[in-house]
């Protein structure tokens, strides 16, 4: 879906405001990202867009020299788009905002052509702040994610070195499919959940397998549930993985 507000721009506002499109499927988030950014004297959201297929039209319709997009996972991968519009528009400056914590997706983010990764729980003014340093040339990270960047070095020198942490030689996709096993999701639910086969779910889980060192499926799922507790959903007191393997973590949409 994409909309236009009146006075979200003007001929006379675009040759002194930074032009904006904003991408969430949540209208209210959508809406007071768009009122929060008509704010700033240098800013203008020139266009909303409520899917990710309809980002192309928005981009087409309103011109706009920045994209603000929240980071989805699974069919219509924010991450895929963000790659194919650098590709086509290297010009185009993408701020990506997500409610992932794990250092790994802000690197994915950036290595897809992002120039900038917020968190959802940072104050609204750091998304001014984000939009102005990509603005002037610079690679914006979350103030949360600050020791992303010794995170990112230690990295770039494991790869250098062929040492790479397990998780990281997981694909985008298989990422995904990770998560959603350790979020209590079968075989079944997670082809239903990506709209992909049965056996294409099979394949990532033998993939995955083999990346992590796993020898089960069992240890698949516990590896999984591992996961997604220390980096999505801290556990409650007293609570274990086996009580928290049915409680499903809606990754869809950050």
């Amino acid at each position: 879906m994409i909309s236009h507000r009146p006075g979200m721009s003007s001929p006379e506002e675009s040759h002194v405001r930074t032009r904006i499109l904003v991408v969430d499927e949540h209208p209210l988030l959508r809406h007071g990202i768009t009122a929060f950014l008509n704010d700033q004297p240098d800013m203008v959201v020139c266009g909303e867009a409520g899917s990710i297929p309809a980002v192309r039209a928005g981009l087409e319709e309103n011109r706009p020299q920045l994209l603000v997009i929240g980071l989805r996972l699974g069919t219509g991968d924010s991450l895929e788009l963000v790659k194919a519009l650098k590709a086509q528009r290297r010009e185009l400056l993408i701020l990506i905002y997500s409610a992932f914590e794990e250092s790994i997706f802000a690197e994915r983010a950036l290595r897809a052509g992002a120039n900038g990764y917020l968190m959802k729980k940072a104050a609204k003014e750091e998304m001014v702040t984000a939009i102005r340093d990509i603005l002037s040339g610079q690679i914006y990270i979350s103030r949360a994610l600050r020791t992303f960047q010794k995170s990112l070095v230690t990295q770039q020198r494991g790869r250098a070195s062929g040492a790479l942490p397990m998780i990281d030689n997981l694909s985008d996709r298989e990422m995904h499919v990770f998560q959603l096993i350790g979020s209590g999701l079968g075989t079944k639910e997670v082809a239903h959940a990506l709209n992909l086969s049965v056996k294409t779910i099979e394949t990532h889980r033998e993939n995955i397998k083999r990346k992590l060192g796993l020898n089960s499926g069992r240890q698949l799922v516990e590896r999984a549930i591992k996961f997604v507790e220390e980096n999505f959903l801290p556990p409650q007191k007293g609570e274990t993985a086996a009580g928290r393997k049915k409680k499903v973590v809606p990754f869809r949409a950050a």
